[in-house]
């Protein structure tokens, strides 16, 4: 299973960007998807997941700004984050996981970097 990630970039505080992650090579809809993030000097994080079922779970520091979503059918997860912080920068790595073997795959990381 392959996870290409795309949407990162530079943005000013108070804006806002679109992540998007697409998990090629299976058969099978991923049964969770989501992000997770690392800032520098500091522990991967998880931001926000979801099921494939529609179920959401988000970072306290997520909610209210970032909205995760996904195609099931097509084994994608987008986060949109608003209002952007500096505290938002960090490498964000999608994930996709399958609860029949509790198999989980990362995608290579895009940098979100909030600054003005």
């Amino acid at each position: 299973v392959q996870l290409q990630a795309s949407g990162g970039g530079l943005v000013q505080p108070g804006g806002s960007l679109r992540l998007s992650c697409a998990a090629s090579g299976t058969d099978f809809i991923v049964n969770v998807m989501g992000w997770y993030r690392q800032a520098p000097g500091k522990q991967r994080e998880l931001v926000a997941s979801m099921s494939s079922t529609g179920v959401s779970n988000y970072a306290n520091s997520a909610k209210g700004r970032f909205t995760i979503s996904r195609d099931t059918a097509k084994n994608t997860v987008y986060l949109q984050m608003n209002s952007l912080k500096p505290e938002d920068t960090a490498v964000y790595y999608c994930y996709a996981y399958f609860l029949l073997t509790s198999e989980q795959y990362w995608g290579q990381g895009t940098q979100v970097t909030v600054s003005s």
